[in-house]
C-alpha cells in the first residue's frame, strides 16, 4: 500500500472517530442542558486538534512499520498519488464551501453561535470524510 493511500485511510478513520466523539460529547451534555447552552467549544477544538495530531502520529507510525523501519522515503508519492490526492481535495472542498456559505447565511440571520459553529464544523467534517472516501475509492478502483 502506498504511503499516500495509508494516509488517506488514516485520515478517513480518524475523522469518523473524531466526529463521533464530538457528537457523543455534545449529545451527552445536551441530555442535562438545553442544546443552545451546551459547552461545545472545548470538545470541538479538542476533536479538531486531536484528530489532526492523531492522524499525523498514526500515519508516521504506520509508515515506519510498513516500510520496515525506514524513514528514507523509497515509497514517495508518484504522479498517480498526486492525482488522487488532488481529486479527493476537489471533491471534499465542495462541502467545505457549502458549510462556509451556510455559516455566513446563519450569521446574516443572527443565528446562535452554536448553530454557526456546528454548521462550519459539519462542512469541515463532510469535506474530510467525503474527500477521504473519494481517495480510498480511487486507490481501490482507480481514477476514472
Amino acid at each position: 500500500m502506498a504511503r499516500e493511500e495509508r494516509a488517506a485511510w488514516v485520515g478517513l478513520v480518524v475523522s469518523l472517530i473524531a466526529i463521533a466523539v464530538y457528537a457523543a460529547v455534545v449529545a451527552g451534555r445536551a441530555a442535562s442542558t438545553p442544546l443552545l447552552e451546551v459547552d461545545w467549544l472545548g470538545p470541538m477544538l479538542w476533536t479538531i486538534i486531536g484528530g489532526i495530531v492523531v492522524s499525523i502520529v498514526v500515519t508516521i507510525i504506520w509508515g515506519v512499520v510498513a516500510e520496515g523501519g525506514s524513514l528514507r522515503g523509497e515509497n514517495a508519492a508518484d504522479e498517480r498519488d498526486r492525482a488522487i490526492t488532488q481529486m479527493g481535495d476537489r471533491v471534499g472542498v465542495a462541502f467545505l464551501v457549502i458549510g462556509g456559505v451556510v455559516g455566513i447565511a446563519l450569521c446574516a440571520i443572527d443565528a446562535a453561535p452554536f448553530w454557526i459553529a456546528n454548521t462550519l464544523y459539519a462542512g469541515f467534517a463532510l469535506s474530510s470524510v467525503v474527500g477521504g472516501i473519494a481517495r480510498v475509492v480511487a486507490y481501490r478502483r482507480g481514477l476514472v
